[in-house]
């Protein structure tokens, strides 16, 4: 079985790396190929890679290429993991915003569009390249924005599926909290990315009691913090938001403390340049401890799982986004939501979802509508296009800070929009 990571110079890299290797029983991979133009990361990425899969005695080989075409030709799988303009870019994506008084971040609002006009043009055409080196391929999406980058895969008629990984980390948290195994909780997750609610925590199976009650009495300080939201909004909303919707809820609030202190880029991109002096050292053989401050937690284990329902045809249920297809009745069968679907070889299929409150499908309902026109903005660009987007999401919603942000995020991406120079 051979894989191929696009993006594989990536600091989060050895993490999936390490989980590749652990779970070598559930996906046991032959050949993994790091795929990245930056050859000087690649190289260093490539060699902590080797190290890991040779101290925990995984026989497969790993090879490290920036031919695209060479390295996805017959794979099974090819898993996206790519930033368009490196840090510099999320930098700026996460503070022209602030100067209209709108949120700064690389997936939401108005920096998330432009993310995502930097990104689908690239994206869709390293999957035409993949569909041309390996028809039988599936693509693994965990770039961001992911849900943009699902419908713009899928829309285009490739094998996609898209991968987050905040299912899993709230699996694994409220497992912990709870003592029991992770395979014991399943999750009524609901929504689009970056934007769900888990409304019920079952122990032993889909149809398990619901002790979601239970964990926010006994752990809803903590889970309150975790989030970055008090703890009456879990209590009177009786469900855990994924911690995006912090910027939905306290969007103000937010704009007030990103005033005041660096920016996530800048503090990952420090991080970046501590781990990639770590992965220089040849006596280092396991992922650092570090890493896990660049974010990710639990990227590899659904990474893998993902990857063997796909490829061995197992049928379990895992968190994806997909086609809605009636799923979400009030949206369009061609939106992609993030739910938990049955996943096997012929691809996913959505678990039916019980009636979703007004409170959350309007909110789903328009930022769906936003992603509907973002996917136009960054297929056939243009100012106008840019600006109808900006205008319909629903932390922004004013044309003159819809005006003003089209001009910033135009200024700020010329270089990577070809309709813009």
């Amino acid at each position: 079985m051979k894989l191929a990571v696009v993006g594989g110079g990536s600091t989060y890299t050895p993490e999936l790396i390490d989980g590749f290797a652990r779970l070598r029983d559930t996906l046991p991979v032959n050949e993994l190929v790091l795929i990245d133009p930056a050859a000087q990361r690649l190289d260093l990425v490539g060699g902590l890679a080797k190290r890991i899969f040779a101290r925990q005695g995984h026989p497969g080989t790993i090879t490290v290429t920036s031919d695209l075409d060479a390295g996805v030709r017959d794979a099974g799988a090819v898993l996206l993991q790519l930033r368009v303009g490196g840090q510099a870019a999320r930098n700026e994506d996460e503070t022209w915003p602030l100067e209209c008084g709108c949120v700064g971040q690389e997936t939401t609002g108005a920096g998330g569009l432009a993310k995502a006009l930097r990104t689908v043009p690239v994206v869709l055409d390293i999957a035409e390249r993949v569909r041309e080196a390996a028809p039988d391929a599936w693509i693994i999406d965990f770039t961001n924005p992911v849900g943009i980058m699902t419908r713009a895969l899928l829309q285009a008629g490739h094998k996609a599926v898209g991968l987050c990984n905040v299912a899993i980390g709230f699996q694994r948290k409220f497992a912990a909290l709870l003592d029991v195994t992770p395979g014991e909780v399943h999750l009524d997750h609901v929504g689009l990315n970056h934007l769900t609610w888990e409304r019920a925590v079952r122990i032993g199976g889909p149809g398990g009691e619901n002790v979601l009650p239970r964990l926010l009495a006994g752990h809803g300080d903590a889970i309150a913090a975790d989030l970055h939201l008090p703890r009456t909004i879990l209590d009177r909303l009786g469900v855990v938001p994924s911690y995006y919707l912090r910027y939905f809820y306290a969007h103000d609030e937010v704009v007030r403390e990103l005033r005041t202190k660096p920016s996530r880029a800048a503090e990952v991109a420090a991080i970046e340049a501590q781990l990639l002096d770590m992965y220089a050292d040849p006596a280092l053989a396991e992922k650092p401890e570090l890493l896990a401050k660049r974010g990710g937690a639990f990227y590899s284990e659904a990474a893998v799982a993902l990857a063997s329902s796909l490829l061995r045809d197992t049928g379990d249920v895992q968190v994806v986004n997909t086609y809605n297809n009636g799923t979400l009745p009030f949206l369009p069968d061609n939106a992609v939501i993030e739910v938990p679907a049955t996943v096997g070889a012929s691809g996913t299929a959505p678990l039916p979802v019980p009636p979703l409150d007004p409170l959350y499908a309007g909110l789903v309902a328009n930022v769906t509508a936003y992603e509907d026109l973002a996917l136009e903005a960054a297929l056939h660009g243009g100012r106008d296009r840019v600006f109808k987007a900006l205008l319909s999401h629903p932390l922004i919603g004013q044309y003159e800070y819809a005006d003003a942000l089209t001009d910033r995020l135009i200024a700020h991406n010329r270089e990577h929009l070809a309709w813009a120079r």
